[in-house]
Parts: C-alpha cells; structure tokens; sequence
C-alpha cells in the first residue's frame, strides 16, 4: 500500500512539472510594422521573442485589431488572428500577416490608422 502510495505521488508530481514545463511566455519585439504594397493592401509584420523557445521552439497565436481608413472617409476596426512558429535552436521570429483593407478591391486608396497587439499565446510543440 506505501508502494502504491509513493509511486502515485511521485507520478503525480512529474506529471505536474512537465504541465508547467509546457507552458512558455513569448512577447512582441515592438510596435507590428505596417508596409504598404498596393492602394488596399498591406503586410503587417511582428517581432517575436521567446527566450524560453530555444531547446524545443514554441507556436502560438498573436490576437491583434488594425484600424483603417479609405480616403472617402469609412472607418473600421478589424479583429485578427495570426498564428507564429519559433523553432527550435532559436529565440525570437518573425511573423508577417498579408491584409488587405478596402470596402471594394482596390476601389480605394486605405489607410492604416493603428495596430494594436491584445494577446499573445504560447505553447511548445
């Protein structure tokens, strides 16, 4: 019965110590850089750095919104999510997201007003 006991406790302690071995913290670099490439259209790049990533690497999904605006004057916000990958060996990536913001392609010349970051998950593979 002690046996039992001992082996069930000490299961249950590595079985707690590879969950918080799973876990990872990841962060954006700094501000997502906008880059225009056409009137609607633009890739939206971020830095990712996640020290923790190095022996295993790490993926995740970045939650962000990008406020627009076309030269006759519509607003909006967009709610977006971007998956990222940094692989093993490394501790910081790049993820660029390709988006196109218009009311009718390519009808009207658009404008990024702000991006903003609202979660970052992460987790190793």
């Amino acid at each position: 019965m002690r046996a039992s006991l001992f082996v069930l406790t000490v299961a249950l302690q590595l079985g707690s110590a590879s969950a918080a071995s799973a876990s990872c913290i990841v962060d954006v670099t700094q501000q997502p850089l906008v880059m225009r490439v056409g009137k609607d259209e633009f890739r939206i790049v971020f830095g990712i750095n996640g020290d923790q990533c190095r022996n295993s690497g790490c993926t995740g999904v970045i939650q962000y919104q990008a406020a627009w605006q076309t030269d006759e004057g519509f607003k909006r916000v967009d709610s977006k999510q971007l998956d990222y990958n940094i692989p093993g060996g490394a501790n910081r990536s790049i993820v660029v997201d390709r988006s196109y913001f218009d009311t009718g392609e390519a009808k009207h010349s658009t404008e990024v007003v702000w991006v903003s970051v609202d979660d970052v998950s992460c987790s190793r593979p």
